[in-house]
């Protein structure tokens, strides 16, 4: 296996520090370090040019919060725009490209060119081999994020980079605090590469033909529902001997005909996909809203809430929804509420 060295002076060569500015403040112009830097990027540029070459970065104290998704808690971490973000951004530009050599074609979670309609299409494809995907195993790690073992992790990195200098940069990050924090941006690409040689390992070992993950989301197809519980056994095995991870409780082997495989917000058959309830639901809730205040809110935001709605919708079976809650709704918001649309 190829490792990597003589990467270091790349991360803090000024316009690799220009280009994770840039990228760094996507959606953030409003930020006020953003508009601090842009007011004088050479400064703060050469400072954090300064401060990698000499090694005297040190990761910020986060700021931690409690926030709700879709019902469960989740403690986000948060650090500063600067330097802390911009580091980040300056590491995975050039680690990038090195880590996603190591992913396998069907891992799906915050990597780039693999978005969620990407793995869609995969299994949908998959579905088409019906005899080969009658049962589903449908698994997730517990707390998986604060579980990740740091002297496991610093390991596995050690696999394909071997610059001092870079393992010392990703050392630091790592043991800033427990576990990998939820928030930060290396945490996503850490948490895929802690699992891509499970993944390696689930393919080429236990030849699973059919597996697909999205970070600690796991689902496999096979034909013998049995092959799947004497799967699990082994899977429950490697994750506790290899990684100190441990399955939930929920898991579950089904036909998939008869239950469908809830997975990238989507409900998955043989014959055709279904959005997930909750995501119909949010979408009804979200129209009526407009429709009750359409004269109060910029057509913009009228246009940019229901599309997006509207571009998840068409990856799935959604003739129905969109021709009842976006074509006639639409319409009756652009006539300025003057026709009806049942």
């Amino acid at each position: 296996m190829k490792r990597y060295g003589n990467l270091y002076p790349l991360m803090y060569d000024l316009d690799n520090i220009r280009l994770a500015h840039k990228n760094a403040k996507r959606g953030k112009a409003h930020y006020k370090e953003v508009q601090m830097i842009n007011s004088n990027i050479d400064t703060y540029v050469n400072a954090i040019h300064y401060m990698l070459k000499d090694k005297t970065f040190r990761n910020a104290e986060y700021t931690i919060f409690i926030k709700n998704d879709n019902g469960k808690l989740r403690e986000i971490y948060k650090l500063p725009y600067y330097p802390d973000r911009i580091v980040h951004h300056c590491i995975m530009q050039i680690l990038e490209p090195i880590w996603m050599s190591v992913f396998i074609t069907d891992t799906y979670s915050s990597l780039k060119g693999r978005g969620i309609h990407r793995g869609v299409k995969r299994l949908q494809k998959a579905l088409q081999d019906i005899e080969n995907t009658t049962y589903c195993l449908k698994l997730d790690i517990r707390k998986f994020y604060p579980s990740i073992d740091h002297s496991i992790l610093k390991s596995i990195i050690r696999k394909k980079i071997k610059d001092s200098d870079v393992l010392w940069l990703l050392d630091v990050l790592i043991d800033s605090t427990s576990g990998i924090p939820i928030g930060n941006y290396l945490s996503q690409y850490f948490g895929n590469l802690y699992l891509a040689y499970f993944d390696h390992w689930m393919k080429e070992g236990m030849q699973c033909k059919y597996y697909f993950r999205y970070c600690d989301d796991i689902i496999i197809l096979h034909k013998d529902k049995e092959v799947l519980h004497n799967l699990l056994v082994d899977i429950d095995a490697y994750l506790y001997a290899n990684l100190k991870l441990v399955i939930k409780h929920n898991y579950r082997i089904f036909p998939v005909d008869a239950c469908g495989i809830d997975f990238l917000g989507y409900v998955f058959y043989h014959t055709h996909t279904l959005a997930r309830k909750a995501i119909v639901k949010r979408f009804k809730k979200k129209i009526a809203y407009v429709l009750r205040n359409y004269k109060c809110i910029k057509a913009f935001a009228i246009t940019s809430s229901i599309m997006s709605y509207a571009g998840w919708f068409i990856h799935c079976n959604s003739k129905n929804l969109i021709k009842s809650y976006i074509t006639k709704r639409v319409k009756f918001i652009i006539c300025g509420g003057r026709n009806g649309y049942k």
